[in-house]
């Protein structure tokens, strides 16, 4: 059955209850190191959802139109961007739903061909988790971790639950299955440790940002009505400045793109830019596990 909302207005809450609530998944300590490896001043991790049909099929929107956008990604945009990546030899981290890898079965192969790139999880079919019981959440998500254990040789170290957000079950799911790092909440623009009701847990946090994301500016939303327009180039500008800020601050720039999104012709350009903007800052290029093993708190 799906969690039922939370039904007792505020005002009858105790203080203590309210500092209960707020506090099941908190920020804890900076993990920013004092440098990067090979000098850097800054980790940059381009960061890939492969969400293709999934999300089509979660939200019931079946049509033909609406699968063959989730199937561009995986049939154009995915290529475009692994081509991309071989070109200037960095590092990515591809967040890919099972039921993706069910509907594509040699996405697994052209991610882990391609270079030193990393697979993490992202739900099973696209899942919505705040819809679940505690039980359906840990079952799915225990389904895509052993899917892709078996398919890559060796388990998966890090989760991006696919709406970005947490139950009161995500955390004890996340270290039951043994991950070392999370990447779904915002509560910093550095890395940081997770703490649990206070309590530290050892789980890396790589901080996710909706202005760090290509859906925020590029995605269309046939079916509601919702059709941004902003140009490229004015995108590039944005993510130039939170790169240059990060620099600045000597920590980490984590972008969050998706194929069917970035992987057109005329926004694909602007990360090619955008990583040789980068490169000749001296930015070190890593997935998101080797930064999270680097920074992970002993």
């Amino acid at each position: 059955m799906p969690r039922v909302p939370e039904t007792s207005p505020l005002w009858s809450k105790s203080e203590q209850e309210i500092k209960q609530v707020v506090s099941s998944v908190r920020a804890g300590r900076d993990l920013t190191p004092s440098g990067w490896p090979d000098d850097a001043s800054v980790a940059v991790a381009l960061t890939f959802d492969v969400d293709s049909e999934t999300v089509a099929i979660w939200n019931g929107q079946h049509s033909p139109s609406t699968f063959s956008r989730g199937e561009y990604g995986v049939r154009v945009g995915l290529p475009r961007i692994l081509r991309l990546l071989t070109k200037h030899q960095v590092s990515a981290t591809f967040y890919v739903p099972g039921m993706t890898a069910v509907l594509h079965p040699d996405v697994a192969c052209q991610i882990t061909d391609c270079g030193n790139h990393e697979v993490g999880l992202h739900g099973w079919i696209h899942e919505s988790i705040t819809e679940l019981a505690r039980e359906d959440e840990f079952q799915l998500t225990e389904q895509a971790f052993r899917f892709w254990a078996d398919q890559l040789g060796h388990p998966p170290t890090g989760i991006r639950t696919p709406s970005w957000d947490f139950t009161s079950a995500t955390i004890d799911i996340i270290q039951k299955l043994g991950l070392r790092y999370d990447s779904s909440l915002m509560a910093d623009d550095r890395p940081y440790e997770l703490l649990s009701y206070e309590k530290p847990t050892g789980i890396v946090e790589l901080p996710v940002d909706w202005k760090l994301d290509d859906y925020m500016y590029f995605h269309i939303d046939y079916e509601r009505g919702y059709r941004p327009y902003i140009k490229p180039a004015d995108v590039l500008e944005i993510w130039r400045a939170e790169f240059d800020m990060a620099l600045q601050e000597g920590t980490v720039f984590i972008l969050t793109m998706h194929p069917q999104i970035i992987g057109h012709r005329s926004r694909i350009v602007i990360i090619n830019e955008l990583i040789e903007y980068m490169k000749d800052r001296g930015a070190w290029f890593a997935t998101m596990d080797e930064i999270a093993r680097y920074v992970q708190p002993l």
